[in-house]
């Protein structure tokens, strides 16, 4: 027997949202395959984005996204937007945002917390930096979850 509603729902989910092995998967692969362009977007403000955030990332607050996406990202880019964390829903606004703008867009769950802590490199006030991996989120030789 066929659960369609949960293929409906677990399909949509996968089609709006990813996660930070993936989009760092993306990253060092230069794009993600089918798009002609991956951006991915920092919706949090000016402060939070000095204290650190992804590399090659694009800072654009939420408040900011209608009036300055089109000269930040280009038109037919695949978006993935991140905020702090799972305790943030400024990512979800975001995608939001750039939706209604007509973007392809992905929310990266677990924002830039499980991006440090799966031991991902991000950029400081110092420079790159990485933490190594917390081990309730992600193997700590491992270059992934493996999941």
């Amino acid at each position: 027997m066929t659960n369609t509603a949960a293929i409906e729902h677990f399909t949509a989910r996968l089609r709006f949202e990813t996660d930070v092995s993936d989009v760092h998967a993306a990253l060092q692969a230069g794009t993600e395959a089918g798009t002609p362009g991956y951006v991915v977007v920092d919706s949090r403000g000016a402060q939070a984005w000095a204290q650190g955030h992804l590399p090659g990332a694009v800072h654009l607050p939420t408040a900011q996204i209608a009036a300055r996406a089109a000269e930040l990202v280009p038109a037919g880019a695949q978006v993935v937007t991140y905020c702090w964390g799972p305790g943030c829903n400024g990512a979800t606004r975001a995608a939001l945002e750039f939706a209604k703008l007509g973007y392809q867009v992905k929310e990266m769950l677990g924002g830039y917390e499980y991006w440090v802590r799966e031991g991902f490199t991000y950029v400081s006030p110092d420079g790159p930096d990485r933490r190594p991996a917390d081990e309730l989120t992600a193997p700590r030789w491992a270059v992934s979850c493996d999941c």
